[in-house]
């Protein structure tokens, strides 16, 4: 496979006229005077108009942390801006990153369960996902009709233990064959292997059944009505060798009660993986998470 198959254009994206192509900035660096300055007269002098600025500065690691969306009269060059931003980068010791506006290509991975996937679908068919997917691929055919209801692409990968590192092998062609940016676990119950989460660092995204830290393994719902809970949550985050222990990036909860039992505590709890899943492909699509570490900063 060498080509991806041209997908139907998300609704509100189709509707809409043209608009001024926009880029982000993104950086971090050691908190001093000037950097907000410094960024805003590169911005101005090239002719960019800004649209958006936040920063937090981090007052215990020392660190400034800046995301600045800006838009211009035509399309923005990515990697000639960098080059020319060195410089001010240098002088402020800046980690930075210009993203030009184009929309970052999904590739979701599912089992089973389908209220994530049909969200995602839902969402990206409606124009507020701020991403395009592009394929579906599981390790089962039940959500092959809708997958292919919404015109995407839908590939089956058996994986079993002894046919694991091969399964693995087809994903990442998958994952190039369909030039997919970000890689979306939606409930795909099957854990990476530690290569293969190296290889998609940054760009894999998973959605917890649960508030973690807490109730890990399986029947997290069941552990949960075992010891009275009151609240169901779900966790999205960044998909690390470290199994369910990568950066978090968004959190769900919802209040529940005694009167809840496990079956109607797993539907309260898939609205709020859909929920935590979809802000944090949104927000990770936009540009807004950047990592510390183990930590990320949101600028929602």
């Amino acid at each position: 496979m060498s080509t991806s198959p041209t997908l139907p254009r998300p609704a509100a994206q189709a509707a809409g006229g043209p608009a001024r192509p926009g880029a982000v900035l993104t950086l971090s660096c050691p908190q001093r005077a000037g950097i907000v300055h410094a960024v805003s007269r590169f911005l101005v002098e090239h002719g960019f108009d800004i649209a958006e600025h936040q920063q937090f500065d981090d007052a215990v690691d020392g660190r400034l942390f800046l995301r600045t969306a800006f838009s211009a009269a035509e399309a923005v060059d990515a990697g000639a801006l960098a080059e020319e931003f060195a410089p001010v980068a240098a002088e402020f010791g800046m980690d930075y990153t210009f993203h030009d506006g184009a929309r970052p290509r999904v590739l979701v991975m599912v089992s089973k369960f389908g209220h994530c996937l049909h969200d995602l679908i839902y969402r990206w068919q409606t124009g507020s996902l701020a991403a395009d997917l592009v394929a579906v691929v599981s390790n089962h055919e039940d959500l092959r009709p809708m997958a292919e209801a919404a015109g995407l692409p839908f590939v089956r990968v058996p994986v079993s233990a002894q046919t694991k590192p091969a399964a693995e092998a087809r994903l990442l062609e998958l994952v190039g064959a369909y030039r997919a940016d970000l890689v979306v676990l939606a409930r795909y119950m099957q854990v990476l292997s530690d290569d293969l989460c190296r290889r998609l660092a940054g760009r894999a995204i998973n959605i917890h059944h649960s508030f973690l830290p807490g109730f890990k393994g399986a029947r997290p719902y069941h552990q949960a009505y075992e010891r009275g809970v009151k609240q169901i949550g779900a966790t999205a985050h960044y998909v690390t060798a470290d199994l369910d222990e990568g950066p978090i990036i968004e959190q769900e909860v919802i209040r529940v009660d005694h009167r809840l039992g496990p079956d109607q505590l797993a539907t309260v709890g898939r609205d709020a993986e859909a929920l935590a899943l979809a802000r944090a492909v949104r927000w990770h699509a936009e540009k807004r998470v950047l990592l510390n570490g183990h930590r990320t900063i949101i600028f929602t």
